[in-house]
């Protein structure tokens, strides 16, 4: 045997045993005639002890040993006399009486501890090490937990796992396909799902009442901190089901990996909100309702006073910041400037501070008089102490989504998105539609297999952008982890949302009539979720990205830095497959 032990294992009870251990160096400290190994595995850190006096050959060769050199050691458990109860096996230390090298190693290109010396690039360009390290290697162990807890939850409810196929037809009418060519068949195209959509719905139309998979999927899609290129979905459908039912379970499986992964007990009820209250109060379909701060409109009291920017105003909201008030004129100007940037694109911003004296000294004085201000004050609940910051814009969905980056961004400066707190929301009802104007044409919110709300039916023919989708995601702290729907299942309605959606019914059979086909035979009224699996462990693990959850991961422009992928191929399998390659500008 390599080992007798982990280095993780062993603990006061276990001193005088002789034991074998296998590791790699994690440090090498020299004292007088002793020599101090940390020796690390997977499970932890063992300290090891050469002693001169006691075998000066075995103390040389282990000064003559480098970090990250893969060793075994045979000695006896010693209680230590300096103790480190910061690590579970601290009591504890190996009086050496044998080693023996396995594998020497280069000078690693970084410190491989918590907190290491190397930057993104160089961490993923050496992953391998960078998984040896405890920071990133919890996090993996926190992933197989919550799989292996979503399996056994699920599999108590009869839900059965089932494998659909990684090399489907293309559907442009998601995001962008990652295409697969056809060495077998000339001049065709696989593509990588972007979900199991299809092939679940159809194995509802087959009897398999409860399905679930933990889903490799993929997108070609411009990638941001909570995003990869390819990415792990826990997918999930059920048979004749209504949204309650759905949101019942997944809320209990919620409620149970918060309970058996970070022993927390969530017993309220989780909130529900309507998309439109989101955008109307937070401007956001995903808000983090860690904390306050809900929009309110002031059409009625700041416009009409002389103040141009507001009177030409298409809307005007605000956010209260509790005690906020003792912001500088310097923090003020700095959040001006973050809204003004680019990607926000709001024109400017105006505060009002509620004095200790309850009066409002605003930023545009010279237009309101006390006595607006004072109604601008009720319309928030503010007390002394109290920021108000109010945009403004001529399109009301564009300035809410501006004042919803002003709200994260308030939150973020006054410590109020604590990584240790969950809030947990239900966003329910969104639209079924939205209008793509450079197309001309409606196009699905979600996906074109999500029912309509049954009472807006009747809105298909004469409003369809009035139509709610009978459609739910759960947030928590800001962060969508998952989504799903009630789908369609009648051929009829299926081929109304296809028509409203600009297909042609000979291009609706040729992407879809295998779908519409089966739901000829009896397919059951049906709906599912689908959760990232990579968002929901990054959130548990309280992360900034996704890709420290994720073992190898691609990075911000979607390549895998380690491999070098991706890559050209051989001019032979490009001919052989039939493919020319095109400069791109």
């Amino acid at each position: 045997m390599f080992r007798t032990h982990t280095c993780g294992e062993l603990r006061i009870s276990d001193v005088n045993k002789t034991v074998t251990l296998a590791g790699w160096i994690q440090k090498i400290r020299k004292m007088g005639g002793m020599t101090f190994i940390d020796l690390r595995d997977r499970y932890g850190v063992t300290q090891l002890v050469f002693n001169e006096e006691v075998n000066s050959e075995l103390c040389e060769a282990a000064n003559k040993l480098g970090r990250e050199y893969v060793i075994q050691i045979t000695g006896e458990v010693n209680e230590r006399s300096s103790k480190n109860l910061h690590i579970p096996t601290g009591e504890v230390e190996i009086i050496v009486s044998v080693l023996e090298v396995l594998n020497t190693s280069d000078i690693p290109p970084f410190t491989i501890e918590d907190n290491t010396d190397g930057g993104d690039d160089i961490r993923m360009k050496y992953r391998y090490l960078d998984l040896r390290r405890h920071a990133v290697r919890s996090n993996l162990e926190l992933r197989h937990k919550m799989t292996i807890e979503v399996c056994s939850y699920l599999d108590k409810l009869n839900f059965l796992e089932v494998e659909t196929p990684v090399l489907i037809g293309s559907t442009p009418e998601g995001a962008r396909d990652f295409v697969v060519p056809s060495r077998m068949n000339p001049n065709q195209f696989y593509a990588l799902p972007q979900s199991p959509q299809l092939f679940k719905q159809l194995l509802m139309v087959s009897g398999f009442d409860r399905y679930f998979q933990i889903a490799k999927c993929f997108r070609d899609e411009d990638l941001r901190a909570d995003r990869q290129p390819e990415f792990t979905q826990i997918d999930c459908e059920m048979s004749f089901v209504e949204q309650e039912d759905i949101l019942t379970i997944f809320e209990g499986m919620t409620k149970h990996l918060f309970r058996s992964l970070l022993d927390l007990d969530i017993t309220e009820p989780f909130q529900r909100i309507t998309w439109h209250e989101a955008m109307q109060l937070y401007g956001s379909d995903k808000p983090d309702l860690r904390f306050d701060m809900k929009f309110v409109e002031l059409m009625d009291i700041m416009k009409g006073h002389g103040f141009g920017v507001f009177d030409s105003a298409g809307y005007i909201g605000g956010i209260c910041a509790k005690g906020a008030a003792s912001y500088t004129r310097k923090q003020l100007d700095q959040l001006t400037d973050y809204v003004k940037r680019p990607q926000i694109g709001a024109k400017g911003l105006v505060y009002a501070r509620v004095e200790e004296d309850e009066n409002v000294k605003s930023s545009v004085d010279k237009f309101y008089t006390q006595e607006v201000l004072q109604q601008l004050k009720e319309a928030f609940g503010a007390e002394a102490g109290d920021l108000i910051l109010i945009l403004s814009g001529d399109d009301p969905m564009k300035t809410r989504k501006q004042l919803c980056e002003l709200r994260l961004e308030v939150a973020r400066q006054l410590g109020l998105c604590n990584k240790n707190q969950f809030v947990c929301a239900w966003v329910v009802d969104f639209p079924l539609f939205e209008w793509d104007e450079e197309a001309q044409r409606y196009a699905a919110v979600h996906h074109p297999f999500t029912s309509p709300k049954p009472e807006d039916i009747p809105l298909l023919d004469s409003d369809p952008g009035a139509v709610r989708a009978n459609a739910y995601d759960m947030v928590i702290n800001g962060v969508e982890v998952g989504g799903g729907s009630i789908r369609i299942h009648n051929s009829e309605l299926q081929n109304k949302m296809f028509s409203l959606l600009g297909f042609t019914p000979e291009r609706a059979r040729e992407q879809f009539g295998f779908l519409l086909n089966a739901f000829k035979y009896g397919a059951p009224p049906h709906g599912g979720i689908a959760y990232g699996l990579d968002r929901m462990v990054s959130l548990f693990a309280g992360l900034d990205t996704i890709r420290d959850c994720i073992a190898f991961p691609k990075n911000n422009s979607g390549r895998d830095v380690m491999i070098d992928a991706p890559s050209f191929i051989e001019q032979s399998q490009l001919d052989e497959l039939g493919i020319a390659l095109v400069e791109k500008a």
